[in-house]
């Protein structure tokens, strides 16, 4: 593992907040898609979902400059976006990290921590923009409740993270 990812996949605070320190006015979401589909089975069994249920997955890419950064999945059930959660299904290209972190209430679930291979779902997406795609890449994802309600986050830093700051 690049010796530049592993705080940054360690760190139970807010990516967001961090890429914003790190990049400064030159951070920026851009949303790759959004759309009601099937989660993978992986990410079904992780928020105790049906495999046939549909839930919001959310793609983003995370700049710093017009560098991709992190490659970002966001599974979020039926079921979470009721009441104010529902702003979460209009998110457009505001980052996620900002909402979750404003929220006390907000609990985290435990990192989980890979590296992500060809041939995953993940990997083809994280990696379907790239001009070369490298042998691994590294990730982490965890479960976050607002309200009580889950939703999935993965993060998946992308070969060119870390090297080109303002």
């Amino acid at each position: 593992m690049p010796r530049r990812v592993w705080s940054w996949l360690t760190d139970r605070a807010s990516l967001t907040a961090r890429l914003e320190a790190a990049c400064g006015d030159r951070f920026r979401v851009e949303l790759q898609r959004q759309y009601w589909g099937r989660p993978t089975l992986d990410e079904a069994r992780v928020l105790g979902l049906h495999p046939e249920r549909f839930a919001l997955l959310r793609e983003v890419c995370l700049y710093c400059g017009e560098v991709p950064w992190v490659f970002a999945r966001t599974v979020i059930p039926r079921r979470s976006l009721s009441g104010r959660l529902k702003a979460l299904g209009r998110l457009g290209t505001r980052p996620l990290g900002a909402v979750l972190f404003a929220d006390p209430r907000m609990r985290r679930g435990p990192l989980e921590i890979a590296a992500i291979r060809p041939g995953t779902p993940l990997f083809e997406r994280a990696t379907a923009r790239l001009d070369d795609a490298p042998p691994q890449i590294w990730g982490r994802r965890s479960v976050f409740r607002l309200a009580g309600k889950p939703l999935l986050v993965s993060e998946i830093f992308l070969p060119a993270f870390g090297e080109s700051r303002p």
